[in-house]
């Protein structure tokens, strides 16, 4: 089997972007606590992922597998996910009885972010149907070769505690797990410059 094509997404490929993360976090632990009825969760989750990783579009750091059965959003260093345009559309669209516990976690979160330059891994995720082929380990290794290429660290909050094994194969150390009431752990990762 040949190795996955990576391509990077510009503006004419958002959507085709945002569908395929859709499907990858259709079984999400947070995601789905955050959206348990399938058609707020379909209807929610594409702006979600718009804020926190739109700006990889626009920075070139947007990557899909060809054929869009996996996507990554990876935001290089000085750009970041647009917090209040995220807590807007959480506190609009999320159940009232959530926030309490969601906002605590999401309120922790900016305390385990890298104080140096880094690179922030929004999301990554793979059609469930084409997953365990390879296509995961292609996507994020392309964009970790960006940050060994300028030697920059990286970062991400894994938001299923099945991905972080992933994660570790790929030089990322657990920071912490974040976690309120309800909520299903939310865990941040950091993976060191390296020199490429």
């Amino acid at each position: 089997m040949s190795p996955p094509t990576i391509k990077t997404a510009n503006s004419s490929d958002e959507a085709a972007l945002f569908d395929a993360l859709t499907l990858a976090f259709c079984a999400d632990p947070v995601m789905r606590w955050l959206y348990p009825h399938p058609g707020k969760f379909l209807k929610h989750f594409p702006e979600l992922m718009k804020h926190f990783g739109g700006n990889s579009i626009s920075n070139e750091s947007a990557h899909y597998v060809d054929g869009f059965v996996g996507a990554a959003l990876s935001l290089p260093p000085g750009i970041s996910l647009d917090f209040e345009a995220v807590g807007s559309l959480l506190q609009r669209t999320v159940d009232e009885s959530l926030l309490a516990d969601l906002f605590a976690v999401f309120n922790q979160m900016p305390e385990y972010h890298p104080h140096e330059p880094h690179w922030y891994l929004a999301a990554i995720g793979i059609d469930p149907s084409r997953q365990n082929q390879g296509q995961g380990a292609a996507l994020i290794e392309h964009a970790l070769r960006t940050c060994d290429r300028k030697h920059e660290s990286a970062y991400l909050e894994s938001s299923n505690p099945r991905n972080i094994s992933f994660y570790r194969k790929h030089g990322f150390e657990v920071l912490a797990t974040l976690q309120s009431g309800t909520s299903p752990p939310l865990t941040p990762m950091y993976r060191s410059a390296r020199q490429g």
